[in-house]
């Protein structure tokens, strides 16, 4: 559901982009209070701990009562289905470790700034999420000839840029059939909690987190294509601000790096003695399977080839290791960059549009060597 608001721009402003000396507002730190990003020394875990995996609410965490709770999945389909947990649960079921990544990962960074949830790069986190795959649900309903689209609708709902709706995002019949698309009501093994979805969110690898709806209620088969606020206006790659732009889809490669040493309270300054140190992180892409990580000790001047550990399923993220001699004292920054099997790479300067949205520059991390 979506419809036009009259209640200005006090309530939901439009988009736009900071001035060149703009501080981060009080309803930015509003919105980063609310959500929250990866600490960078988990990513030492394969699996992150669900406490710690990024997170993003768009409106508020909708109150579900769990035993009334119904999916309805129809539309243009031979039959409607509603459908309790139970009965999704009795269903065969899937599990898939997956990498998540919020679409607006990097967007603070970017100059100038857009204006909205400022994340640098900490907005992803890997988990086994276990569900029924949503081909077999659709397969119950009976999908009928000229089918296009399938719209998901989550029980959240508020205003964007004056524009009332539940949180819906469609995608390609082609895209939902997938085996690994999944209708998702565990992860790490234990029922979903609250603020990721419960009791059910939709989990398509590959893609950016904001094709993952939460608290999904409805599921509707299209013989058109969806064209909704999420889809049509909210993530979409756009420089001008006449412009369409390109819709956001699947993952951009990227590298993030274990910060290595100790830091410092504020500036997050790494601190390390001098000597050889490993150096360790991890690399995924929606696009490919990782091909390559690249490690820079002298602030993206020069690459060496990092140490790519085993692949740990195709929709998760890859670790890494480089060996530093970190030999003379002083300030140095180390970066690194993913390379996956399709040819694309971490760019070194910033992919730049108006939504800050899939900025996948490099990461660098400013160490102190002592």
């Amino acid at each position: 559901m979506a419809r036009g608001s009259e209640l200005g721009t006090a309530v939901s402003g439009p988009s736009r982009v900071a001035a060149a000396d703009e501080a981060v507002s009080l309803e930015e730190l509003q919105l980063a209070a609310r959500n929250h990003g990866l600490p960078l020394e988990t990513l030492r875990y394969d699996v992150t701990p669900t406490g710690l995996h990024y997170l993003l609410t768009h409106y508020d965490i909708p109150a579900i009562d769990q035993p009334s709770w119904r999916l309805t999945v129809g539309g243009h389909t031979e039959r409607t289905l509603t459908l309790d947990l139970a009965t999704l649960r009795s269903m065969p079921r899937r599990t898939v470790r997956v990498t998540l990544e919020c679409a607006g990962n990097g967007r603070a960074r970017l100059l100038p700034r857009p204006v909205s949830q400022p994340w640098l790069v900490e907005a992803v986190g890997t988990a086994d999420w276990t569900g029924t795959p949503l081909a077999e649900v659709l397969d119950q309903a009976g999908i009928r000839g000229g089918a296009v689209d399938v719209a998901f609708t989550g029980a959240d709902h508020g205003i964007e840029r004056g524009v009332e709706q539940d949180y819906a995002r469609g995608l390609s019949l082609a895209e939902v059939l997938g085996p690994d698309v999944l209708l998702v009501d565990e992860m790490n093994g234990r029922p979903l909690p609250p603020q990721h979805g419960a009791p059910l969110r939709l989990l398509v690898p590959g893609w950016y987190g904001m094709t993952q709806v939460k608290w999904l209620r409805q599921i509707t088969v299209l013989d058109h294509a969806f064209d909704g606020y999420q889809n049509a206006t909210a993530y979409r790659l756009i420089r001008g601000v006449e412009e369409a732009g390109e819709p956001v889809t699947r993952i951009e490669p990227r590298a993030l790096m274990l910060p290595p040493g100790f830091p410092d309270f504020m500036s997050r300054v790494r601190v390390v003695d001098a000597g050889r140190h490993q150096l360790q992180g991890r690399a995924w892409s929606g696009w490919a399977p990782i091909a390559g990580v690249e490690v820079s000790t002298d602030s993206g001047l020069s690459w060496q080839p990092a140490e790519l550990g085993p692949a740990a399923g195709r929709w998760s993220w890859r670790g890494w290791t480089f060996a530093w001699d970190a030999t003379t004292p002083g300030e140095r920054e180390l970066c690194c960059r993913a390379i996956d099997e399709s040819g694309r790479a971490q760019p070194i300067d910033q992919p730049w549009n108006r939504q800050g949205m899939a900025n996948n520059m490099i990461q660098r991390v400013r160490v102190v060597v002592r």
